[in-house]
């Protein structure tokens, strides 16, 4: 471990209110007991982690983005599993409905990585079944590293063509991008520690396969109403047993993180 310290942290109070395995056991956290709230024991364990928050009436969305429901804490932490991470993983979908642009870390996030033996940037992966992504968009064209597409092997030939170009294009499956194949893809690019951002689908799809390791998830103090859709979409019940971790309190705020239960 470095003496290079974490980016400074100035704003809303984190409050530590149920200390858990890796918390660091403070009642207040600034930016390295923040980090070290969210660190995994092993970096060589692949990891899947979610990353997603709701509404207290169980929506993940306000006017169809989750953008309105954080708040300062909720970015905080949203920026600190970016930092942790070895990639960020998307899907297509959720790429387009929040106006993803480059995912890039600030100059100070990836000094710290640097400083920890890691890449200056998260690699960013999308998932996409038809390819219906524009290679001229600033995901691919202001990309600090080389994008990757994981599709399946029938996707539009033409399409696939266009994004080789401007990204790595994998198939993850024949007819359909299967979750697992997704994770082995990453793995076997060195990429063990996996942050997901969305979309409900491919949460789900996740859940499905039982294949999630961690859930992040902050509970905003708002009430949607409305139609809202949940923070994870999938064909079948597939109920899964997690262990809480930690919950830290901002501004009323709950931001908890949960592992596999074991």
């Amino acid at each position: 471990m470095t003496d290079e310290k974490a980016p400074d942290m100035a704003g809303p109070r984190i409050a530590l209110l149920s200390p858990g395995v890796t918390s660091p056991g403070v009642t207040s956290l600034d930016a390295e007991g923040l980090a070290s709230a969210y660190a995994v024991s092993d970096r060589r364990v692949p990891t899947l982690r979610m990353n997603f928050i709701t509404s207290l009436d169980g929506s993940a969305t306000v006017k169809g983005l989750s953008g309105g429901l954080g708040g300062p804490a909720d970015k905080l932490v949203f920026d600190t599993l970016r930092r942790l991470a070895d990639v960020v993983l998307v899907g297509a979908g959720t790429v387009r409905a929040e106006g993803y642009g480059a995912m890039r870390l600030s100059d100070a996030d990836a000094a710290w990585r640097q400083a920890r033996g890691l890449a200056a940037q998260p690699a960013f992966a999308l998932v996409s079944g038809r390819l219906d992504l524009d290679p001229t968009s600033d995901v691919f064209a202001k990309a600090p590293v080389r994008p990757l597409v994981l599709t399946s092997a029938s996707a539009p030939a033409d399409a696939r063509a266009a994004l080789d170009s401007v990204a790595d294009v994998i198939s993850c499956g024949e007819e359909h991008v299967e979750p697992q194949r997704i994770l082995d893809a990453l793995v076997e690019r060195g990429l063990t520690q996996i942050l997901c951002e969305g979309g409900p689908r491919l949460f789900g799809t996740f859940l499905e396969a039982d294949l999630v390791d961690e859930l992040c998830l902050t509970v905003s103090p708002l009430m949607e109403g409305g139609a809202g859709i949940r923070i994870s979409r999938g064909e079948s019940e597939a109920a899964r047993r997690m262990r809480l971790v930690h919950v830290l309190e901002s501004d009323g705020l709950l931001l908890t993180r949960y592992a596999r239960g074991r």
